[in-house]
């Protein structure tokens, strides 16, 4: 590669962060393969007809665009979300970077395959470009069955968690979907259904509901819509894990942003890279974080009648907020279970009959449509792409994405990912990324060892292990904060970003707070 001329630079996928990733690399001119098409990632391919946001407007914004109705107090629907993103490609020009339609089914690795990941430096010298192309893609555009290749310098992976792969279950012989003479479908299938379509296939048919997060709440209540009058039949959910639902962001009567969205409320919650001072301390509030926690579960168990359901899960909420699976509830779900269109039935396992399902208890529940809506595996999508040995190192032993300020995979070099950590607000912590990211191909400032990287990792991922059974998810909402200030600092900015020391004790931080303020970059030593 001449010397003189930009690295060239791959995003894969057009979701949330690849559309981040393309601002924030615009003076590099990177290529954006979607492999559909459109832009918009799950929100447009991955989405239900009543499906919404699940934060307020001012919570799910980019920095520097925010909504042009972000005072309206409604959740987005997901079409507002995809009308909001076309927006954002429009207003900053990253049309021309984008090839829709465009696959990447393989990808080669052009270095040195022996020395690649097992080097003291991440990429061998802690540089992030090589001195020649590092990385070929393999592209199917359209309808093509021809395999067109081209060349990189660095990759970005933006292809995400959810969508695309589902996770399905898995069931010994004779009790697998073979045997069931109704029909079974991934929530994924479900989402590609227009309403006339969605309807027909559920209008008084027995309906069975595999699951008990977002995807099946809001699949359940549709359902029971589409149920109503004298024909209609109830939909059961068939639940092996209970998780706590929220019916609004208020607790009590206030802001739920108050109990963890806040540095005054994280400051209870352990971090990484704490002093055993500040270990000592979270030690002492132990007791006030299981009061938080408490307090909360007292209101959800007041406003919503999950004893009457026996929907109260056994374990502190908390839990559930640390690994991200805090859902909010459609307004109208547990009105639709009071006139018995949802029903509830938990089961730690179960399989098919020919007429339906089988319980853990040989009860038998008689369906026409069996719905999984069991999640997806977003680490096999990437899987299938990665070449050896690669595509064996996205994860440690424990099951976790071991990601460096949840980009960098110490062991595969010239490649960033992006979307593949949790936090209440996904774009925030996305975007928040790829401001790091460009400033380090800028050459900003150098990663740490290999060795100090996979220090952070393990730190951050005894935190998560330490505060829920869930950690594998690899969601930081409980120091989502601290996990900022050390992307800021590395960056060389001001890692506290509100005007006042009251507002940055008491206020709940968002996008608008890591704007580019013009001190910012100036702190960096140089």
């Amino acid at each position: 590669m001449e010397k003189n001329l930009k690295p060239r630079i791959a995003i894969i996928g057009g979701g949330i962060s690849g559309l981040a990733t393309a601002k924030q690399l615009l003076p590099f001119e990177p290529v954006l393969f979607e492999a559909t098409d459109s832009i918009g990632g799950v929100w447009k391919h991955c989405a239900y007809r009543s499906t919404r946001l699940q934060t307020p407007r001012p919570d799910y914004e980019f920095s520097d665009y925010p909504w042009k109705n972000r005072a309206d107090p409604s959740f987005p629907t997901h079409t507002e979300i995809v009308d909001y993103l076309h927006d954002y490609a429009t207003t900053f020009g990253l049309w021309p970077l984008i090839r829709l339609r465009s696959k990447v089914v393989e990808m080669r690795y052009l270095g040195d395959s022996k020395k690649a990941g097992f080097t003291p430096l991440w990429g061998e010298d802690g540089q992030p470009f090589a001195d020649q192309p590092i990385w070929e893609l393999g592209v199917a555009t359209g309808d093509s069955h021809v395999i067109e290749w081209y060349k990189f310098e660095f990759v970005v992976m933006c292809i995400g968690k959810y969508g695309d792969t589902p996770k399905l279950p898995v069931f010994p012989k004779g009790k697998g979907q073979d045997v069931f003479k109704g029909k079974v479908m991934h929530a994924l299938d479900y989402c590609k259904l227009n309403e006339e379509e969605a309807t027909k296939l559920m209008k008084g048919k027995k309906v069975v509901v595999v699951g008990y997060k977002k995807s099946a709440i809001d699949l359940a209540t549709e359902c029971a819509q589409v149920n109503k009058g004298p024909d209609g039949q109830p939909c059961t959910m068939l639940i092996r894990t209970l998780h706590w639902t929220v019916p609004s962001y208020s607790i009590w009567g206030l802001p739920f942003s108050l109990f963890y969205s806040t540095r005054l409320s994280q400051f209870l919650h352990p971090r990484p890279n704490q002093g055993w001072l500040r270990t000592a301390l979270c030690q002492l509030s132990t007791p006030l974080r299981k009061g938080v926690s408490k307090f909360i579960e007292s209101y959800l168990t007041w406003k919503l009648p999950l004893n009457k359901y026996g929907l109260k899960p056994d374990h502190p909420f908390e839990e559930d907020y640390a690994s991200c699976q805090m859902a909010i509830l459609p307004e109208n779900f547990f009105s639709e279970a009071d006139e018995g269109r949802i029903k509830f039935e938990k089961t730690e396992k179960w399989w098919f009959w020919e007429g339906g399902v089988v319980l853990e208890d040989r009860r038998k529940l008689e369906a026409d449509i069996v719905f999984l809506a069991t999640g997806f595996d977003g680490k096999k999508k990437l899987r299938l792409v990665l070449p050896q040995p690669f595509s064996g190192l996205l994860e440690d032993s424990s099951g976790v994405m071991p990601l460096y300020r949840g980009s960098i995979n110490p062991l595969i070099p010239h490649m960033a990912f992006v979307g593949y950590i949790e936090s209440v607000s996904n774009l925030h912590t996305a975007e928040l990324r790829c401001k790091w990211l460009a400033r380090l191909l800028e050459g900003r400032f150098k990663l740490p060892s290999v060795e100090e990287m996979f220090s952070q990792i393990g730190q951050e991922t005894e935190i998560m292990r330490k505060t829920t059974r869930f950690y594998r998810r690899h969601c930081i909402s409980t120091f989502s904060i601290n996990h900022s200030d050390e992307i800021c600092e590395e960056m060389g900015w001001n890692s506290w970003r509100k005007k006042s020391w009251l507002a940055e004790v008491f206020s709940a931080y968002n996008n608008q707070d890591y704007k580019e303020d013009d001190g910012d970059d100036d702190h960096h030593d140089e």
